[in-house]
């Protein structure tokens, strides 16, 4: 197909398309002259996921050109690809931030942080700082609260994984992370204001 069906089939305009190509989120379709190229499914497929990743999942081109660089060469363990897919989320934060109250939270929970996990870490940090600063300290108990919520939704989501394929692998950590993160918002929020209902509606 001709970009200008491309644009047709996958519902992304054909200027978007081009831009896509040249910051190489999109592989080049096969060229038939000097100005012309042929595209076929495996474009339309690689645009919709590039329009979820930079659309529901929020991420810069620059990071949704990260995720897909991971999706198509993988590093060796599946435990680095988590990695890859978690530095891609959430704000940027400060390398230098006291992550002392964050690691007391880590240590407290006996959980199991690496190298590759210090920008999640550093971000926590950040989230404790901000709560201090705004006057709005939690407990250790809400803390944890929290915590133990998020632990047994990842473990679900870990245990979940495809054994498969590597590839199907590889596909479920990544966009399962990326693309359920606005999912889990989404979903809090609506808890909230159902519990709010419940508890202070008429």
């Amino acid at each position: 197909m001709r970009i200008s069906e491309l644009g047709r089939d996958s519902g992304v305009a054909v200027a978007t398309i081009k831009y896509y190509l040249r910051e190489g989120l999109l592989h080049e379709g096969r060229r038939t002259s000097a100005t012309q190229a042929q595209y076929d499914e495996s474009h339309v497929a690689r645009l919709r996921l590039v329009r979820a990743l930079i659309g529901v999942g929020g991420l810069s081109v620059a990071a949704a050109r990260e995720v897909l660089e991971q999706l198509d060469n993988p590093p060796e363990t599946m435990h680095d690809l988590l990695g890859t897919a978690h530095r891609s989320l959430g704000p940027a934060v400060d390398e230098e931030v006291d992550t002392t109250a964050a690691e007391a939270v880590l240590e407290r929970l006996g959980w199991r942080v690496e190298s590759a996990d210090r920008q999640a870490v550093r971000q926590l940090a950040a989230a404790l700082d901000a709560l201090e600063a705004a006057d709005f300290p939690l407990s250790e108990e809400a803390v944890t609260t929290y915590a133990r919520a998020m632990r047994e939704l990842a473990e679900g989501e870990v245990s979940g994984v495809p054994v498969e394929s590597r590839e199907a692998a590889v596909r479920y950590l990544v966009l399962g992370t990326v693309l359920v993160e606005p999912l889990l918002l989404a979903l809090r929020r609506l808890a909230q204001a159902d519990a709010s209902a419940r508890h202070y509606g008429s």
